[in-house]
């Protein structure tokens, strides 16, 4: 069974659907057909059957699926254990990460990477804290950059490394004009809020402290998946704001948002690498995730485990951080 094959026979058991698959795997839909139809004679069995639901795993196709799955693991093994023998650190790497940290955090850092690793093609994939996980898990990236909850919540998947690097504080913002400092968080339950949609980390963070407080969290004005478009809703006067600073920054600065006192402990999220775990790893990644380890932690936090003391909701990539990168 040739790599490319399974590859493709996960994309439709995972996507469900043949259009769905061939974006994610890059080929037209006639050659997945096709690539399905190959896989389902090499091994005399049907793999898919049709429901209103979709295209489902008949029996054979769910006794593939993990088998599928280790055996792809295997292969990238082999080619990483290949590559770190012959002293190869070439190579092509997806990064996946949330808008607000690709935006302002990995693209300087990027940067100084790739001028010091020519040889490695980077590759960052921009979406959601779940689609980030799942992509992780399909290996469809090699490395996630989010945010992770500070709730206590356990991940128990012995197949995911992570590493904290540092943390990013959020803060509460308004448009001028727009709203008085308030003494507590009664105060804003009875204020409009532009929030981001349920299951992101942001949202998360933000019913939490009403939670704590033993309040209902405000009736969003709005739910919007992109933080940029939160912040310019802000400004335009549609409601407040809880948002990392780092993607309001620039607004700050220019005026066209201002920041209110965020009447209780404050928020910070922590910001997390995180990858598959492998006997092997490919050599690109593993500079990677070195490079990471080193220039983008800050060197007080690197000694400590769970950095979260006040002084670690501070600038994530202090400019010695940058130049370090820069300078290889």
């Amino acid at each position: 069974m040739h790599p490319r094959l399974l590859k493709t026979f996960l994309a439709v058991a995972r996507s469900r659907n043949v259009t769905r698959a061939a974006e994610a795997v890059h080929l037209a839909q006639s050659s997945v057909s096709d690539q399905i139809q190959a896989l389902e004679a090499e091994l005399g069995a049907a793999l898919f059957t049709r429901s209103k639901y979709g295209l489902e795993l008949t029996p054979a196709g769910l006794a593939l699926k993990p088998i599928a799955e280790e055996l792809l693991r295997l292969d990238g093994e082999a080619r990483a254990a290949v590559l770190a023998a012959g002293g190869q650190t070439s190579g092509a790497l997806t990064i996946g990460a949330l808008e607000t940290i690709a935006s302002a955090r990995l693209a300087p850092w990027l940067a100084g990477f790739q001028a010091s690793h020519p040889d490695i093609t980077v590759r960052i994939k921009v979406t959601d804290s779940g689609t980030l996980r799942r992509l992780l898990e399909d290996g469809d990236i090699d490395v996630a950059f989010c945010f992770e909850r500070r709730d206590g919540a356990k991940d128990n998947d012995e197949r995911l490394a992570r590493r904290t690097i540092g943390t990013e504080p959020l803060v509460l913002v308004a448009a001028p004009g727009q709203s008085t400092a308030p003494r507590d968080l009664a105060d804003l339950a009875a204020l409009r809020f532009v929030v981001t949609e349920p299951g992101c980390i942001y949202r998360h963070m933000f019913d939490t402290a009403f939670a704590e407080a033993d309040m209902a969290p405000p009736k969003p004005a709005a739910e919007v998946g992109s933080i940029g478009a939160i912040a310019r809703l802000v400004a335009a006067g549609a409601g407040l704001g809880l948002i990392p600073r780092l993607a309001v920054s620039d607004a700050l600065a220019r005026g066209d948002l201002v920041e209110l006192p965020w009447p209780a402990p404050a928020q910070a999220a922590p910001l997390t690498m995180i990858w598959r775990r492998r006997r092997i790893q490919p050599p690109a990644l593993r500079h990677l995730l070195a490079a990471a380890r080193n220039t983008l932690m800050p060197e007080r936090q690197e000694a400590g485990s769970g950095l979260d003391s006040a002084d670690s909701s501070k600038a994530l990539f202090p400019n010695n951080s940058l130049a370090k990168a820069a300078a290889g």
